[in-house]
C-alpha cells in the first residue's frame, strides 16, 4: 500500500521569496488522516509569516492491538508496554517516507532551518525520530501526547546538526491511551541527550486543548522567526 498525498494548506502571503517562506509537517495519530488537524491552522496567529503546512497520510495497514484491522497507521503496535508499543522497522520506513516530504520543501527552496517537524502520538514518535536524526538542521519538533520507542537504535542516528533543536512536548494528565508516564519518559531521554525541550501538560485526555494550542501558537511564532 501506498501513501495517498498529503493534505496541504498554505497561509499568508505567497507572492514573498521562497527562502522567506516556512513549512510545518504535522503526522496525525493512529487511525485518523491528513485532515485531522488542518482545522487548527486558522487558529494558530501566525500573522506576517508565510506558511505552509503539510499534513501527510499513513499508509493503511493492520494494526496488531486493534485485532488485526487495518487503519491509517505510521507502525503496526503489537502491544501497550513501551517495548511492544511501536514495530521499529515500521517506524522507520515512515522516517524515510517523511524525510522525503523534508526534501521536496528543500527542494522547492524551503531552508531546512524553515521547517518544523510536529506529530500527535503514534505522529509524534515519528516526528520525533525524523527530526532529532535529520542530517540537516531544521527549526523545531512538536511532539503531542506522545513517546519515544526505540531509544537505542535512535541514540545511534542522532543528528549533530540537530543537537540544539527546540523542542515542545505536551501531554494530556488523563490521557488513557499514551499515558502521562510515557511522556515523561520522553522527555527525560531527551533531557538526557541534552536538548532544549519544553515540557507542557494539560488537564485532558489523549486529546488537544484550546490552552494548549494557545502554547503551540506562541513556540511557533518563535520557532519560525
Amino acid at each position: 500500500m501506498t501513501h495517498q498525498a498529503p493534505v496541504i494548506l498554505d497561509i499568508g502571503n505567497s507572492e514573498i521569496p521562497v527562502e522567506q517562506q516556512y513549512s510545518v509537517i504535522w503526522l496525525h495519530g493512529l487511525g485518523a488522516d491528513g485532515h485531522d488537524f488542518e482545522p487548527i491552522v486558522p487558529t494558530l496567529q501566525l500573522q506576517g509569516k508565510t506558511v505552509r503546512f503539510i499534513f501527510p497520510n499513513a499508509k493503511v495497514q493492520p494494526v496488531t492491538i486493534n485485532g488485526g484491522m487495518a487503519m491509517p497507521s505510521w507502525y503496526d503496535i503489537m502491544g501497550l508496554d513501551i517495548d511492544s508499543r511501536a514495530d521499529a522497522e515500521g517506524i522507520l520506513e515512515s522516517v524515510t517516507y517523511i524525510n522525503s516530504l523534508i526534501n521536496k520543501e528543500i527542494a522547492r527552496g524551503i531552508a531546512s532551518k524553515n521547517i518544523v517537524m510536529a506529530g500527535f502520538s503514534q505522529g509524534g514518535v515519528v516526528a520525533l525520530h525524523c527530526g532529532l536524526s535529520f542530517p540537516q538542521p531544521l527549526a523545531g519538533i512538536m511532539a503531542l501526547s506522545t513517546y519515544l520507542p526505540d531509544v537505542e537504535d535512535l541514540t545511534s542516528r542522532l543528528s549533530e546538526e540537530n543537537r540544539t533543536i527546540s523542542i515542545f512536548q505536551a501531554h494530556g494528565t488523563q490521557d488513557p491511551v499514551v499515558p502521562i508516564t510515557l511522556g515523561e519518559m520522553a522527555h527525560h531521554q531527551l533531557q538526557q541527550w541534552n536538548y532544549p525541550a519544553q515540557w507542557h501538560t494539560y488537564s485532558m485526555p489523549h486529546a488537544v486543548i484550546p490552552q494548549e494550542i494557545n502554547d503551540i501558537s506562541r513556540w511557533l511564532n518563535e520557532v519560525l522567526d
